[in-house]
């Protein structure tokens, strides 16, 4: 049950009035529930709770210091692909111990950086990073764990965009490559092999892609002979953004994952973002204008795809909805756009909306996961608010970017 939800034809996130915040807090922002996120955390562990997995939240998905409190006070780690990612994760408490850090391009300075740190494991994703980490930890003096990401060619049924674990996609090493490279890993005399990993890309919305990935890991551990300490199987698993969408069931999938890890005695780490945060959050924004076209009516909104760049980029599904119900139809067929020169500055259209005016409010919904974190500055424009909702109070956890700072750069 979510906590964002209208209230007498209020939309409500918590117990606070959406409407209220849009009047007192300059439009566009980003409003989160913090009860949203707490119970999306405990839901997911609890499909997985006779595995005890190690949850590291995919910062990339939300990267805000205080939203990593949360997870943090809850018992998250972290997954981390970049030294500022890190750097962040560190700031907001998340224990070294409990951080990974994947990526494909990480520089000599990032894994320095993580080396020095103590980091739990630095997921290596080509034998050239592996020979750096080694050169680096020489130069230190340390011993460093790390992980080695498979790619197990599995085609994730989601958008090409995001899919990370097919042949012709830049992350991990083919099986062949991997068998090859814990075959000669003793070579690298400053690394401690302690970890198998594995992703295959975001928004899945069935179990059996990653029943498929299980069965390929198997594969590799017998081919290998090596115990590996961790299994990190990684996160993308989707949430419905649409009423077609199907919710991907969990419970199927950790059964096997018991199974497996009691087979192969690892322990088991998850990298969930989109699951704890997608739908944590809504963007309220206000209509600038409406303007007729030839079979639609266009709402122009004061936030743009600088603001919220999924549907552009992944054509994503965001519904819109108003901050106030009035169960009165609009005439015509109504899309709601923002206001960047660029055509794919759109977000979604309707055939039967509710009727609307100029200067209304909406809200774009299920933005919690690749909202924010995606933002820029694009033709200009500054990074918007992110507002906290718990229960009754409200916190401001990013002030809206000053505009006199940015034209300096």
């Amino acid at each position: 049950m979510s906590s964002i939800k209208y209230k007498n034809n209020n939309l409500f996130v918590e117990n606070t009035s959406v409407k209220r915040l849009a009047l007192k807090y300059k439009s566009p922002f980003y409003l989160y529930s913090n009860d949203n996120i707490i119970r999306n955390y405990k839901s997911f562990y609890s499909n997985f709770k006779k595995v005890d997995p190690l949850i590291c939240f995919s910062v990339k998905a939300n990267s805000n210091v205080q939203i990593l409190k949360i997870l943090k006070k809850i018992g998250s780690g972290a997954d981390v692909v970049s030294g500022g990612e890190l750097l962040k994760t560190l700031k907001s408490g998340i224990k070294p111990n409990k951080i990974v850090f994947s990526g494909v391009g990480k520089t000599e300075e990032e894994l320095r950086l993580a080396i020095k740190k103590n980091i739990l494991l630095i997921n290596v994703e080509s034998e050239n990073e592996a020979v750096v980490i080694n050169k680096i930890s020489g130069q230190i003096g340390k011993k460093t764990s790390i992980g080695i990401r498979l790619n197990p060619d599995i085609n994730a049924p989601t958008h090409q965009k995001i899919s990370t674990g097919k042949a012709e996609d830049k992350f991990g090493l083919s099986k062949k490559n991997l068998i090859i490279f814990c075959q000669n890993i003793k070579k690298l005399k400053n690394l401690r092999l302690e970890a198998i990993s594995v992703h295959i890309g975001s928004q899945i919305l069935s179990e059996n892609p990653f029943k498929k990935t299980l069965k390929v890991l198997e594969e590799i551990i017998l081919k290998t002979k090596i115990n590996f300490k961790f299994v990190d199987l990684g996160g993308g698993f989707g949430i419905a953004y649409k009423k077609s969408d199907r919710k991907i069931k969990l419970k199927n999938y950790s059964n096997l994952v018991e199974k497996f890890k009691r087979k192969y005695n690892c322990k088991i780490i998850f990298e969930p973002g989109r699951a704890i945060l997608g739908n944590a959050a809504v963007l309220v924004a206000k209509i600038q204008y409406l303007k007729k076209g030839v079979n639609k009516t266009f709402a122009i909104l004061n936030a743009g795809m600088n603001d919220f760049m999924r549907p552009a980029l992944y054509d994503a599904t965001h519904n819109i909805v108003p901050l106030i119900k009035n169960n009165k139809k609009f005439n015509k067929a109504i899309e709601f756009v923002g206001p960047i020169c660029e055509t794919t500055c759109r977000f979604i259209k309707y055939k039967n909306y509710q009727k609307i005016s100029q200067s209304d409010y909406v809200a774009i919904m299920d933005v919690g996961a690749y909202g924010a974190s995606l933002s820029s500055n694009y033709n200009t424009k500054p990074l918007i608010a992110e507002l906290l909702v718990t229960k009754n109070k409200v916190t401001v956890i990013r002030r809206k970017q000053d505009l006199h700072k940015l034209i300096n750069y």
